[in-house]
């Protein structure tokens, strides 16, 4: 690949192969590719889709414009797919184990919605995949990130003596002991395998989970898997329902993500940098750079699928994308360790599962009590709330993308604010 070539330039000493060690040359190309890829090839996959009729169905919910989007194409995820992991396939070292983990849970999802898709599309059943099969695929992946975790030896922390002391960490977890030069001196760091991650809001914002059971005792590093792996299995599926509840207008979840997956792209940056984690006082990630490309991946294909998805929409992403892009911004944001930040950077996907939830229970609960359902909500997802109201879908979308822009910042100034 692209990485490995201009590699192998620098090794015979050609002017300017060099610039591959730089994350962020990496990044800037990685980013021009996948939006051309979706830009480029978006079209001819639409008129590829309405050559073989794969139209979307669309429900007759009462709202303003909703039966003319009879028809128009779906899959469109497979566009988002191609423009993350051809660049990223590309530009990126393909040694490198969060790499490919992302490259796993990107096909993984999307092949969980894939199927989906195909199973309305082309068998003509509304209902989709079953649900057991979804949750299933999606506690998979839980299951593949949180073990990965566990046993990469490239999956690591740094951290000093004294820290790994004051968290009494054992012998066994230290994967090497390196001397690192930190001003004029060379200091001991350890680089460790442990399941922390950062808390917001809290002075010492290091939380590990096999702390969160006392009854571990002095096992509770050998047996914080059973906390940490049902944990990642949570986030993962709650974050994958979320972006697929919020695909409900055009370009609202691909806008949404795009914020969310820049964000993400921001912290993997700063957690894969000494410098810059040492001030923030944050985790030094070693390996993790790597991170920054493929978020760099991620915002440009859905930016560059926004191109086609924006309203009035010419393809919609279908459960190929949205499945896919939760799983992905749930399995960045558990490698870099901030997945505790998951509510507030994505609380678009968080209030829009919420309303659901709210919508469903409060309806079973007055049908019981009353002998008829009562509704919180005109029509949830909350998106949908708005349009019953006579707001336009565009404005709706545009002001979900300012509070997302909101939620973003504010999840950066988390490492800050203790």
């Amino acid at each position: 690949m692209l990485y490995d070539l201009l590699q192998y330039l620098d090794s015979i000493g050609s002017t300017g192969a060099g610039l591959y060690k730089y994350i962020s040359f990496r990044a800037g190309v990685a980013l021009i590719i996948s939006l051309l890829i979706s830009m480029v090839f978006g079209g001819k996959i639409i008129a590829y889709l309405k050559k073989l009729q794969v139209g979307e169905t669309v429900r007759d919910l009462g709202l303003e414009g909703q039966k003319e989007k009879e028809g128009t194409p779906t899959m469109g995820g497979i566009i988002i797919m191609m423009a993350i992991l051809i660049p990223c396939l590309l530009m990126c070292n393909l040694e490198n184990d969060y790499i490919i983990l992302m490259l796993v849970a990107t096909t993984w999802m999307a092949i969980v919605g894939f199927a989906d898709d195909y199973i309305k599309v082309f068998k003509k059943d509304k209902k989709g995949l079953s649900g057991k099969f979804k949750i299933l695929g999606q506690v998979g992946l839980g299951i593949i990130v949180a073990l990965t975790m566990l046993w990469s030896d490239q999956v690591q922390v740094r951290m000093s003596p004294t820290e790994f002391e004051a968290r009494e960490l054992n012998a066994s977890s230290i994967i090497k002991k390196d001397y690192v030069l930190e001003g004029n001196e060379k200091v001991l760091k350890y680089y460790v395998k442990t399941t922390l991650t950062n808390v917001p809001f809290f002075k010492d914002n290091k939380l590990d989970y096999g702390r969160i059971v006392p009854f571990f005792g002095n096992n509770w590093q050998k047996m914080a898997w059973i906390i940490f792996v049902p944990v990642v299995i949570i986030i993962v599926t709650a974050v994958s329902n979320g972006a697929n509840l919020t695909d409900g207008i055009d370009g609202l979840a691909t806008g949404v993500s795009a914020i969310a997956g820049a964000t993400l792209g921001i912290l993997a940056y700063v957690s894969s940098n000494s410098i810059a984690a040492e001030y923030l006082n944050i985790m030094f990630l070693p390996n993790a750079g790597e991170l920054v490309i493929f978020a760099a991946c991620f915002v440009g294909a859905c930016i560059g699928f926004l191109w086609y998805n924006s309203f009035p929409a010419q393809i919609f992403m279908g459960d190929t994308g949205s499945l896919m892009i939760g799983g992905i911004i749930a399995s960045l944001a558990i490698l870099i360790r901030k997945e505790l930040l998951i509510p507030i950077l994505c609380g678009i996907f968080l209030v829009e599962n919420l309303s659901v939830m709210l919508q469903v229970s409060y309806f079973k609960y007055t049908r019981k009590k009353y002998g008829e359902g009562r509704r919180i909500f005109l029509m949830s997802p909350l998106h949908h709330h708005y349009q019953k109201k006579g707001i336009h879908e565009s404005k709706i979308v545009t002001r979900f993308w300012i509070v997302g822009i909101l939620l973003a910042v504010l999840t950066i100034i988390t490492l800050k604010i203790r």
